[in-house]
């Protein structure tokens, strides 16, 4: 969701991403992207409440995070409350889920976002409640069972989706194939320019393109697309990426991330009663990430 998770970050479209996209979801875009308009303050319960927990929620982050409260990352919230005894109140930005750390968390308009990456610098994390990683995505009648970057196939498929700014993006930098997409993948944002404006590729138009054989191959962060390809009614198959994957200079390119909770740096006191909160709802998130069809591993 928010990045990240999907978690929530996203940095930039130069080459020193392909040493520095290691962050999904909301957390992969530079603050220095943001939308400077200001953010009208959503109406919540006072902060003076113990017996509420107040979610800092992307409007605009789907299939993360929906005002109707069905985005995966709000229903992981909803257990983490009930788990702390708490009720769980949601206020809601109406922009991107990269935002929510600048635009709700620092202005103290909600005290918790769910999403993002367990080393986020900008807040004190939990422990992590899930591990998952970038998906290579196919359709399942085709003989295109991708498994790495390397596989040769990938020069030479018709067209590759990957959301800007992220790891898969990189990849497609490194394996050559970056100028032939790219007119393409800007096709899918009606070609708006990313410059000063946040600008992203819907996950639901990444399975879609698959699904309807305009690309070949999507790549994506899981829990940003597994809702979607579970749905689909043409059979489609998702592979983790390894998270072993290397650029061709041989530089590391992190595919997996361990994704938490993070509250402000001076409220360690909430961020313990979380972590408590995530162990007790444990069976809860993990029947939830199974409903979205969310592959997961072990978290380090």
């Amino acid at each position: 969701m928010p990045l990240s998770s999907r978690s929530m970050l996203r940095a930039g479209l130069c080459a020193t991403l392909l040493a520095l996209a290691t962050a999904p979801a909301a957390a992969q875009e530079s603050e220095a992207q943001a939308d400077r308009r200001p953010t009208p303050a959503a109406p919540v319960t006072p902060p003076a409440d113990p017996s509420t927990l107040r979610i800092c929620a992307s409007a605009k982050q789907p299939p993360l995070s929906m005002r109707d409260g069905s985005g995966l990352e709000n229903r992981i919230a909803v257990a983490v409350a009930e788990a702390m005894g708490r009720k769980p109140a949601f206020a809601w930005i109406d922009k991107p889920a990269i935002y929510l750390v600048r635009d709700g968390l620092e202005k103290k308009i909600c005290d918790v976002v769910v999403g993002l990456d367990s080393d986020d610098p900008r807040v004190l994390t939990t422990k992590p409640y899930y591990r998952s990683g970038y998906v290579f995505i196919t359709r399942a009648d085709k003989d295109l069972d991708v498994k790495s970057w390397s596989d040769p196939r990938l020069k030479s498929v018709d067209h590759m989706v990957v959301p800007f700014g992220s790891p898969g993006e990189a990849m497609l930098k490194d394996i050559g194939r970056y100028e032939e997409d790219m007119a393409y993948l800007y096709s899918l944002v009606n070609f708006r320019s990313p410059r000063n404006q946040y600008t992203q590729i819907d996950p639901a138009r990444i399975v879609s393109e698959v699904a309807n054989d305009k690309a070949d191959v999507g790549v994506a962060f899981a829990p940003d697309v597994a809702r979607y390809v579970k749905a689909s009614t043409v059979p489609l198959r998702i592979t983790l990426v390894p998270n072993d994957t290397v650029s061709s200079d041989g530089r590391p390119m992190p595919q997996m991330f361990d994704q938490a909770m993070g509250v402000r740096k001076d409220d360690p006191a909430l961020k313990d009663a979380l972590d408590a909160a995530v162990a007790k709802a444990g069976p809860q998130i993990d029947a939830i990430l199974k409903q979205d069809g969310v592959p997961v591993a072990a978290t380090n």
